[in-house]
């Protein structure tokens, strides 16, 4: 086995980037030295990861099961690398989480205060975003953990553990037209305009049913705009909670958009992020928390 490391970050790193020169932009070097270790790294295997007779390489069928393997050698690589850097550097005297805006308040108010008397030094900040901005925040290293809803794909830099799922509520102004009917149709629904959740920098949604909609970024605000009847909407049931809202908005039944019923809730951390004492508290606090909802 004379294959590296080095090959097969090229190798993995070109068919995620689609082209050896891609690649090399990404990881800063020349072409001409991703090609030659891809091209080590066949040799060593002793057969051709890619199909070179079209304009870009095109993985072979020994390529595509090559690079699923490839993959989870340097994921665990960076686990391993990780778990050194813990290691050698002790427990976190200081860490950051990004928190959706829409999570349940009582929940993570009392998860905070658990985590503040269980490690009085620890230095925390907390910063507030809407979903992918949760998870860009900690692939680009601003904040070590990240609640959020989830909407879409995620980087392959980033875990992702799923702690469970919240129904999500139909509502309208008691003066909206919908409100007169206890179970609207997609095609009434589409009459109207639908205020729809989008993260803060513009790069996900959800997707509108309406093809009126308007995206925000928040579902407080959100279902603020519904009380002064801009648009109809769904949000998580727990942002309802408040008796302000709740008397403020009509619930109608979503029995004609099942798969928008539920959303998805869960913790986000870089693959390559240590884990000392603290944040392993923390994975399996909200872990043990959420269960028992």
């Amino acid at each position: 086995m004379n294959w590296t490391l080095d090959q097969l970050n090229a190798f993995v790193t070109s068919v995620k980037c689609g082209s050896f020169s891609a690649a090399a932009r990404k990881m800063g070097k020349a072409q001409s030295r991703i090609s030659t270790a891809i091209a080590n790294l066949e040799a060593d295997l002793g057969f051709d990861l890619f199909d070179r007779s079209a304009r870009l390489p095109v993985l072979t069928q020994d390529g595509e099961d090559m690079f699923i393997e490839a993959q989870a050698i340097l994921e665990q690589c960076e686990r391993l690398q990780a778990r050194a850097d813990t290691v050698a550097t002790g427990e976190e005297i200081a860490l950051t989480v990004a928190l959706d805006e829409a999570v349940p308040i009582d929940v993570f108010e009392d998860y905070f205060q658990k985590l503040s008397l269980k490690f009085p030094l620890l230095k925390l900040t907390i910063i507030n975003g809407s979903q992918a901005d949760i998870a860009e925040w900690v692939d680009d290293k601003k904040a070590d953990l990240g609640f959020l809803f989830r909407v879409n794909t995620l980087s392959d830099s980033l875990e992702y553990l799923s702690l469970g799922f919240f129904n999500q509520a139909l509502i309208v102004s008691p003066q909206h037209p919908l409100a007169k009917i206890e179970k609207p149709t997609l095609v009434q629904l589409n009459q109207h305009r639908q205020l729809v959740i989008r993260d803060r920098v513009g790069h996900s949604h959800e997707k509108a049913i309406s093809a009126n909609h308007w995206y925000i970024d928040s579902y407080y605000y959100i279902t603020a705009l519904v009380i002064r009847n801009v648009g109809w909407a769904l949000v998580p049931e727990h942002v309802l909670e408040s008796d302000w809202y709740r008397n403020q908005t009509t619930r109608l039944s979503a029995f004609h958009i099942p798969d928008a019923l539920q959303i998805e809730i869960g913790v986000v951390k870089r693959r390559d992020s240590g884990m000392g004492n603290v944040m392993e508290w923390m994975l399996d606090e909200i872990e043990h928390t959420f269960e028992k909802l």
